[in-house]
């Protein structure tokens, strides 16, 4: 009996990290969900290279536009096979490992965990139509800009591109502030051989 306490504590710790897990993928199933739902709709309803609704006067429209590039186009110029590679193939990849090692390890915070799974569903929202819209990625949210950094509007973006922005700076924040928590602790030498804490 006394040896089968340890072991049952063990067996909810491992259940309890399980569950921190997987609970959070539920919002990268989710990710993925809105942003091919939302593509579906706008094909379906606004014709392609045009815009449809407007939100709050010409703040924010909703087109039809495609990307065969990455961010911004960057690499729309490449040919077909050097594009899947290098905006499908490396990607998948890289996708893999985020999530080789959400599960592998257990540095992720809840915070940490959460802004990775956006970041794996938005990726996968992505590469959805990397490989399955001949035409390139669907992006359908233009918001105007004001002229800043020399965009009177923003690049057209989808709901897999917000995600993927927010929960990466979420993420960068979150081991920002993370590094300094674990800096600001007293070493063992100014504590006398102790860390206090």
């Amino acid at each position: 009996m006394i040896r089968s306490r340890p072991l049952r504590v063990d067996t909810m710790k491992l259940t309890r990290i399980q569950k921190e897990k997987w609970i959070p993928l539920f919002a990268a199933g989710l990710v993925v969900v809105l942003d091919q739902c939302a593509k579906l709709l706008v094909g379906a309803y606004v014709p392609t290279n045009t815009s449809g609704v407007r939100v709050l006067g010409d703040f924010v429209r909703i087109v039809h536009v495609y990307n065969v590039g990455a961010a911004f186009s960057i690499g729309h110029q490449l040919n077909q096979v050097l594009r899947t590679l290098v905006l499908g193939i490396v990607p998948l990849i890289i996708m893999f490992l985020i999530v080789f090692s959400y599960f592998r390890t257990d540095v992720f915070c809840p915070v940490q965990r959460w802004a990775v799974s956006g970041i794996i569903g938005g990726g996968i929202g992505n590469l959805i139509d990397r490989f399955l819209r001949p035409n390139g990625v669907l992006d359908f949210i233009d918001v105007k800009f004001f002229g800043i950094f020399g965009f009177e509007r923003w690049p057209a973006f989808n709901i897999a591109d917000a995600v993927i922005m927010t929960c990466g700076l979420l993420l960068i924040i979150s081991f920002i502030k993370q590094e300094k928590e674990i800096s600001s602790q007293p070493s063992c030498n100014e504590t006398g051989g102790v860390l206090r804490t």
